[in-house]
């Protein structure tokens, strides 16, 4: 069993560099299936997601290669199938992209459910829907979305909700489709913009990313080029609310600060500090934290992958703060985990509703999903005495480098790894 050792009651001091945004590289990476010639994408992020992503793309039959620690080479030229079915597909939630890249390659696709974290229904019927205006038609067969388009033809899509998958699914299949389409009440999310500019890049013709309304002109092809992926503003966040948890001081660099308004005017409401400068910001403290309400929103609002740690932030700050979960409907379901370290907090339909503690007291708690257990480190570093944290693998699908960045900023953290059958014994 892997675990997290953690000595908490450390304030975090120092600089931490920010890595390529995971949400965007799990998404340009499929991107690459469109593009006839080879694709050189800097600033890739060290985790598991893009490990699992690239693999997925060499079965498919493209040649990826990683130049440096944080450069791939992708050459999708001589991919003839259509075909992702794989238990690596099963593995993550952003494998879906799959169906766009391949649909708009081949005008087919045949791709396994996707898998990921579970915090509650995640419904592809927009990704489907969108998908339909522009000809192609679904079939679910034995656990796998079969797609097929006559020929792919520009269409008008219009969300019933706010998707972030849908948006850039739909993009990725639109791109080389014969017209224009136009995709209204589109998500706008950072990484929506990165996509974009990665195809762009490419050879493709997409205006809009970043606002309501996207359109975009088909071409035939995608050439070859280099492309760098924005700073993860979701982990920049990350650190940013721990600094403020542990009464730190903190430097967050490589950063787009203006990706990071909403969580820096969080935590200057709570009492933080926060600075910005061109490409980093400064985020100190001094403890104890006031109380808040916030409500997680589509971009530019509140992210709801901080809600697991602003909420655990909270659980500590003086007052009664409240965090409404407006995005995804399970995603309180870490709570219990958190109560372990002293949190008193209960839920009521989609509100957290959290009574400030003075402190946390270590505990063991496991990771739910990949910012819960991002929560529980956070809860851990912040709490008296030693806390273990388990179940890693969700941790390390979206986090690159955690313990080593952690400890370059004062944590007390460490892995190990303890054999399953040494387990059994001590049990």
């Amino acid at each position: 069993m892997e675990k997290l050792i953690i000595n908490g009651g450390r304030r975090l001091t120092g600089e931490v560099t920010i890595g390529g945004a995971k949400n965007a590289a799990v998404a340009i990476i499929p991107a690459a299936l469109l593009v006839e010639g080879i694709c050189v994408i800097e600033n890739v992020p060290c985790i598991d997601d893009v490990t699992v992503i690239s693999k997925i793309l060499s079965e498919l039959g493209a040649k990826v290669r990683l130049l440096n620690k944080t450069t791939l080479e992708i050459d999708s030229r001589h991919i003839n199938t259509f075909v992702a079915d794989s238990d690596l597909v099963r593995k993550m939630r952003a494998s879906y992209y799959l169906m766009g890249a391949l649909l708009g390659r081949f005008g087919e696709a045949v791709v396994s459910m996707p898998g990921g974290c579970n915090f509650g229904s995640r419904p592809i019927d927009q990704h489907l829907k969108g998908f339909s205006c522009l000809g192609a038609r679904t079939v679910e067969n034995g656990g796998n979305y079969e797609l097929h388009a006559d020929s792919l033809v520009g269409g008008h899509v219009f969300f019933d909700v706010v998707s972030v998958g849908a948006t850039m699914n739909v993009m990725l299949a639109a791109v080389r489709a014969q017209g224009i389409t136009i995709i209204e009440n589109a998500a706008k999310e950072p990484h929506i913009v990165d996509l974009a500019n990665f195809l762009n890049s490419m050879g493709a013709n997409i205006k809009g990313a970043g606002t309501d309304t996207i359109k975009i002109k088909g071409v035939e092809t995608l050439g070859g080029g280099t492309y760098s992926v924005i700073p993860d503003y979701i982990e920049a966040g990350t650190y940013m609310l721990m600094a403020a948890g542990t009464g730190g001081d903190v430097l967050v660099k490589n950063v787009i600060p203006k990706h990071l308004e909403s969580i820096t005017a969080k935590l200057k409401e709570i009492g933080a500090t926060v600075t910005e400068f061109d490409d980093s910001v400064r985020v100190s403290a001094t403890l104890p934290l006031r109380s808040a309400r916030v409500k997680t929103l589509p971009y530019p609002g509140f992210p709801t992958d901080l809600q697991p740690l602003i909420t655990t932030l909270l659980a500590v700050s003086e007052g009664t703060s409240y965090v409404n979960e407006s995005v995804w409907d399970n995603r309180f379901q870490y709570i219990d985990e958190l109560r372990r370290f002293g949190a008193k907090v209960n839920v009521e339909a989609s509100t957290a509703v959290l009574e400030g503690v003075t402190k946390f007291n270590g505990c063991s708690a496991k990771a739910l999903d990949l910012r819960a257990g991002a929560a529980m480190v956070m809860a851990a570093l912040m709490a008296e005495g030693k806390s273990e944290i388990t179940n890693l693998c969700y941790i390390y699908r979206g986090y690159e480098n955690l313990e080593e960045k952690l400890i370059n900023i004062g944590a007390d953290i460490r892995y190990i790894n303890v054999p399953d059958d040494e387990m059994e014994e001590a049990n």
